[in-house]
């Protein structure tokens, strides 16, 4: 789980993501917040030995606070978390359902394909996930709905085979372009999605769009 300035929200998404039973542990890298959440973050962890609470000192990203955690993760199966409340840690069990079964070696949730409430927000968003994930399909021969979900589920095994470059958001597209290259089974579950506005925290922009553009061409096509 990367941390940056989500103050409002960390200590509801840990208490939701710690009362799933198949949490093994919980990596947590606060990536230098300066609102209090390291704070939050340290006052929980000393309640619950799962919590490994691990800090940036200077801001460096999503994809680098994940390639932080990935590293040090331990647990047979490892799902990505953000720290606000977008995403529900109620339908892990969804999620991890088709690598269980042994049918799936990474497993994406999907917020277009039908289950669950949606919160109606951004329109140019959307067309914009569409768009990315059209194109990460067409690099990688892929047939995503949702590359750019935050609700990403390996074997440990496979991503630890993966090195992380990406600091910020382009480590969705990258990892998508990486998973795929190593011919592993990928599988997509409908998930609900309760988006947030700027104005309540949401972090990506326009630039990260452009980035992405960029991640699909270099590491799909590239290496």
């Amino acid at each position: 789980m990367p941390v940056y300035n989500e103050a409002a929200t960390v200590r509801d998404v840990l208490s939701v993501v710690l009362a799933q039973r198949p949490v093994q542990e919980l990596i947590v890298v606060d990536d230098a917040s300066t609102d209090g959440s390291g704070q939050a973050l340290a006052d929980i962890a000393k309640s619950d030995s799962r919590i490994r609470l691990l800090r940036h000192e200077v801001n460096r990203g999503k994809g680098a606070a994940l390639a932080t955690g990935i590293a040090l993760a331990s647990a047979p199966i490892v799902m990505i978390q953000d720290a606000d409340l977008e995403y529900d840690p109620t339908e892990y069990h969804h999620l991890l359902r088709p690598i269980l079964m042994n049918k799936a070696d990474v497993v994406y949730g999907s917020r277009f394909t039908g289950r669950g409430e949606h919160r109606v927000l951004y329109y140019w968003h959307s067309v914009g996930n569409k768009l990315l994930t059209m194109l990460s399909n067409m690099a990688t021969n892929l047939n995503l709905s949702d590359m750019e979900t935050c609700y990403k589920v390996f074997r440990r095994e496979v991503l630890q085979k993966v090195t992380i470059q990406e600091q910020r958001f382009g480590f969705e597209p990258e990892i998508t372009a990486k998973v795929a290259k190593l011919g592993v089974r990928i599988y997509e579950v409908p998930i609900s999605y309760h988006g947030r506005t700027y104005e309540e925290g949401k972090k990506i922009n326009w630039k990260d769009g452009v980035r992405a553009l960029w991640c699909i061409l270099k590491y799909s096509l590239f290496r």
